[in-house]
């Protein structure tokens, strides 16, 4: 078994002084274990200053965002040839992308070819609304979100990609877990079922035991061990509860001994 990859993301929070001091704080709380990959996602602007400070504390990187255009007159946008060398991810297709900044399937596909072209590895995020839930089109989703994303890159290329379950009914703001409903080691399971399915489909077996599949929404100290114990399941995304030290700590602790404080049933 590989290690496991628990990522934070920051979204759109801390000043670049903020993200410093935080990044202190995690090397500090965070104990650094040989079967956890850490990796944290800060805004674009603070990447370059706490660089060096992730590597000194073996934190790895990641872009939140980026173009798939290599360069030129786009005003405002980080291109991945730009982060080559400063990031090791990027998250691609993230639901906030794809709902509030309207991303398409033929931009998410055109970042997953720029991230590989660069030496970057693209962490795709895929995942259904509460109404595709509801109308039962969960696999449906999956299989849909990973076909538009994946075209046109190879076998090689796959085995190395990491793919995120974010059901966006269960994304939480950061401040209050409690109003959010969030899926049963089955719902989970079965996602991640699906997602090697399809890759298998589209790559062959052996890719489909390569890649790693994390879940991402509404993660925090209580539930993450029984989250990061699904079947399938090879580490997490978390959003909100990135931003507390301690508790991104508590993650990365349960992480590493999922065996602890597990429920049966509906994660609570």
């Amino acid at each position: 078994m590989g290690k496991k990859l628990i990522i934070a993301n920051w979204k759109m929070n801390f000043t670049i002084g903020e993200a410093s001091l935080f990044v202190h704080k995690l090397a500090d709380a965070v104990a650094n274990h040989r079967d956890i990959e850490v990796v944290l996602a800060p805004s674009a602007i603070a990447l370059q200053s706490i660089s060096l400070q992730a590597h000194k504390h073996h934190f790895k990187l990641a872009a939140q965002n980026f173009y798939w255009r290599d360069e030129g007159a786009f005003t405002g946008e980080v291109s991945a040839n730009q982060l080559r060398g400063l990031v090791q991810y990027a998250l691609v297709g993230h639901s906030e992308r794809r709902h509030v900044f309207g991303e398409l399937s033929r931009d998410i596909r055109n970042k997953v070819q720029a991230a590989y072209r660069h030496g970057i590895t693209p962490i795709l995020c895929v995942g259904e609304t509460a109404s595709e839930r509801a109308m039962g089109e969960t696999t449906d989703v999956i299989h849909d979100q990973l076909v538009g994303g994946l075209s046109n890159i190879t076998g090689e290329e796959a085995s190395q990609l990491v793919i995120a379950y974010e059901p966006v009914w269960a994304l939480s703001n950061g401040k209050d877990f409690a109003a959010h409903e969030v899926p049963t080691p089955a719902e989970i399971e079965k996602a991640a079922k699906a997602i090697r399915s399809q890759v298998r489909h589209l790559f062959g077996t052996e890719v489909s035991k390569a890649i790693r599949v994390l879940y991402g929404g509404s993660v925090n100290p209580d539930n993450a061990a029984a989250f990061v114990n699904a079947t399938g399941i090879d580490g997490l995304l978390i959003g909100g509860a990135s931003l507390d030290a301690h508790s991104f700590a508590a993650i990365v602790e349960k992480s590493h001994n999922p065996t602890t404080n597990t429920t049966k049933g509906k994660i609570k």
